[in-house]
């Protein structure tokens, strides 16, 4: 397959956001818009990546860091101009490039494979993204002039009966870069002294050469960003996608409406997620688990086959062996658990002194009792018990029996006392 590169359009601030952060920078589903646009790119199999920046150059780079070059747009004068300070890159790049909007999350990385696949088999000098909708309003519309292209005439321009195409500007194209770089110099501004990537469409047909689309399946996948509301609807999006992904692979879920799985997740055939259920990004869960209700698995943690998680449990950065159980109210952090341990009512691991964290070890076949303070650094041995109620601060043996609590005293007439 012939070369790609990416160029995506991230520059400026947009008001309709109501944020401190442009909109690019806003987090989804536990990721930056623009990091999961790079992101699609990148899975697409494109690691020339150029992602174009403005006033909001610093903010963008701490996302991203050195994954990508950065191209500086000083004025934000439309899509167009943001390619034509892109000028120096096309003319020395082979192949195809994508040209996508950076506020477009929810393109999968196989429509942007597919798009570069159909630009380079049919020699496409462009390849435009379009979607069918039914509520077409503030989408450029796609006028055809037979099977191909002619042009793409935006929302203000169009007359009434453009208007009711219902085939609209996804925001994702991919070019010939020789093509784009050649014509790119030529485009004019509009009347508002805006340039416009899609008035390249426009030009390229006129030249007559061969423009075509890609019909995109699932039509949330051209859903834009550019409101809170908008923000809200993507992410139920992505959690529903997540969801389905998961079930499609013999997970049990039983609420989707209350359960929030994040990227990147691994869940083994016949786990049940109880409702009211987040797991984070990075997590592996084993086979045959319970997970919940209530249950919050954060960052690092990997859960060997059969364990169970139950209600009102948290876990972080905990690797817990298989058949172990951590039924309620308890938190885990920094932790390792062997196998087919018990886990109390209202453990907790403290691992955190105000400076740094501590990790708390406990053995194969070990029963933890209710109501027990492990002081990380700490290490349980194999089939050790914990009374219920006790603060350990110190190792525990295999086979060793541990209970720190004070004895217990009465004071009689205690009530009356305070009275007087």
């Amino acid at each position: 397959m012939e070369s790609i590169s990416a160029i995506i359009m991230a520059a400026g601030k947009d008001c309709r956001m109501k944020s401190k952060k442009s909109k690019f920078a806003q987090m989804l589903y536990g990721k930056p818009v623009i990091q999961r646009t790079v992101e699609a790119v990148q899975k697409a199999g494109i690691q020339d990546v150029f992602v174009v920046v403005g006033e909001n150059q610093e903010e963008i780079q701490e996302i991203l860091k050195d994954e990508v070059t950065y191209i500086h747009q000083e004025k934000c004068l439309g899509s167009g101009h943001a390619i034509m300070q892109s000028v120096e890159y096309l003319k020395k790049m082979q192949g195809k490039v994508i040209v996508m909007n950076g506020n477009k999350p929810l393109v999968r990385p196989e429509t942007i494979e597919d798009l570069a696949k159909e630009a380079v088999e049919e020699g496409n000098a462009a390849t435009v993204l379009t979607g069918m909708i039914e509520n077409p309003y503030g989408y450029g519309r796609i006028i055809r002039q037979g099977s191909f292209l002619a042009e793409v005439v935006e929302e203000q321009d169009a007359t009434e009966e453009q208007r009711k195409i219902h085939e609209v500007n996804a925001g994702v194209y991919c070019f010939d870069a020789k093509e784009l770089s050649a014509i790119i110099t030529r485009l004019t501004a509009n009347s508002m002294g805006l340039y416009w990537i899609t008035d390249v469409i426009k030009m390229m047909s006129a030249q007559g050469k061969k423009i075509a689309t890609l019909v995109v399946e699932d039509k949330t996948e051209i859903l834009s960003l550019n409101t809170k509301a908008q923000l809200e609807v993507l992410a139920r999006i992505l959690r529903m996608r997540n969801n389905q992904k998961h079930l499609e692979n013999g997970v049990t879920i039983e609420d989707s409406q209350t359960t929030y799985i994040y990227d990147d997740v691994e869940i083994g055939m016949d786990t049940v997620i109880h409702p009211n259920t987040t797991i984070k990004s990075g997590v592996v869960i084993g086979e045959d688990c319970e997970i919940g209700p209530n249950a919050y698995i954060r960052e690092g943690c990997h859960l060997a086959n059969k364990v169970k998680i139950g209600s009102f449990v948290e876990i972080k950065k905990a690797i817990i062996d298989e058949g172990s159980k951590v039924p309620h109210l308890s938190y885990m952090g920094d932790c390792k658990i062997g196998k087919k341990c018990n886990i109390g009512c209202g453990t907790i691991t403290c691992n955190y002194d105000g400076k740094n964290k501590f990790k708390t070890k406990i053995g194969d076949h070990s029963f933890i009792g209710s109501n027990t303070n492990l002081i990380a650094p700490v290490t349980l041995g194999n089939e050790t018990f914990v009374a219920a109620g006790s603060t350990i601060t110190e190792d525990i043996p295999d086979y060793g029996f541990g209970i720190a609590r004070q004895r217990q005293t009465i004071k009689e007439n205690w009530k009356k006392k305070e009275q007087k």
